[in-house]
């Protein structure tokens, strides 16, 4: 128990120190992005994502586990989690999807558009003064997700 407290505390205060640093931070989520740490991730002035990959702070298994006791309802899960690009771009959490072409140059592609997405926000953010750039990220995430009042 004492572990997870500690790093819970550890990542908080990551994610405290980086949302100060006044650089851009420019975030990538390439293949499965989960666990707690994976919330650091979110902390960036921008987000990209594989369009095959998925964000989430916990497994659709843990979260089946978690929540019904019963591992096997991941598929449920997975749809209830809503961790794939798609729907975390929709949720306003990542800022573009990567697309990923199914041939035999795709990581050629994928570097390229990664390679244009990012010195594309470089450019953008270099105009950017040091308050700015801390502002920018504090705003980006107060703003992810959607909140449905009941």
């Amino acid at each position: 128990m004492l572990k997870k407290e500690v790093s819970g505390e550890a990542i908080a205060k990551s994610m405290f120190e980086m949302a100060k640093l006044e650089v851009p931070i420019i975030c990538i989520v390439i293949g499965e992005g989960s666990s707690g740490g994976a919330l650091a991730i979110g902390v960036g002035n921008k987000v990209f994502m594989l369009e095959n990959a998925i964000y989430s702070i916990l497994s659709p298994e843990g979260y089946s586990s978690i929540l019904w006791k019963d591992p096997s309802r991941i598929k449920e899960a997975a749809e209830k989690m809503k961790l794939t690009a798609k729907d975390l771009y929709d949720l306003k959490v990542i800022d573009k999807i990567i697309k990923e072409p199914d041939d035999e140059d795709a990581f050629n592609k994928i570097c390229k558009n990664l390679r244009k997405e990012i010195v594309s926000s470089i450019s953008e953010m270099k105009e950017m003064s040091k308050d700015e750039i801390v502002e920018h990220r504090y705003q980006k995430f107060r703003n992810m997700g959607e909140f449905i009042k009941i």
